[in-house]
């Protein structure tokens, strides 16, 4: 695999991984109100929907959502509907539970994460647009012959470092603004914000076409 190659996949993965997305928003949530590491533990959710669709494309698996078109609106519906219930589930925390959360226990933080990651790997898993862009950016950047497989997974690697730099970084900037986010009054738009856009995302999947 060539460093040309190389790098104009890494030009079209900072596109997708910068550009305005359900991933920022899902950051932009669970930082405030469940901490750093949760904010970390989405990031792996994201890898690993990352792997999920790269290991798909690599053996055809997912080409099954583009040739049948029942089984991509089956796809599609599912990611909308859970979009959209996590932005329901924020705009009503900020509807009808404002008040200041009260501290995690240890033995509640072992599922926390455990949730942060579940839904930082569905928000990715479930969404057609990444199904998408493995299916048709992605296959063109594989080199023919052998070793295919392993430059392939080196790119859904490259991306998924990109991925983690980027949101990382995001991670940083929210906890950094520390008691501010903690706020009540500022949890409760942070929530109120994140839930309209994520039923906004949801709808948008929803209306997307192969």
């Amino acid at each position: 695999m060539s460093l040309e190659t190389i790098l104009s996949f890494a030009f079209v993965a900072v596109l997708l991984v910068v550009s305005p997305g359900p991933n920022g928003v899902l950051i932009a949530k669970t930082v405030p109100t469940s901490g750093r590491v949760a904010g970390y533990v989405n990031i792996a959710g994201f890898v690993a929907a990352f792997f999920l669709h790269g290991t798909l494309s690599v053996f055809g698996i997912s080409m099954i959502l583009v040739h049948s078109a029942e089984a991509f609106f089956i796809v599609k519906m599912i990611g909308a509907a859970y979009l959209f219930w996590i932005g329901l589930k924020a705009l009503r925390d900020a509807l009808f539970h404002w008040e200041r959360p009260a501290p995690v226990s240890a033995a509640k933080r072992k599922r926390t994460l455990a949730r942060a990651f579940s839904e930082g790997f569905l928000t990715n898993a479930l969404n057609p647009k990444v199904s998408l862009f493995y299916l048709a950016a992605f296959p063109q950047f594989i080199p023919v012959g052998d070793g295919a497989v392993t430059s392939a997974m080196s790119l859904v690697g490259l991306h998924a470092a990109i991925n983690a730099a980027w949101f990382g970084s995001l991670v940083v900037v929210f906890s950094k603004m520390g008691a501010a986010v903690r706020k009540p009054s500022v949890q409760r738009w942070v929530k109120g914000v994140t839930g309209t856009v994520f039923m906004g995302f949801g709808l948008k999947v929803a209306m997307l076409r192969p």
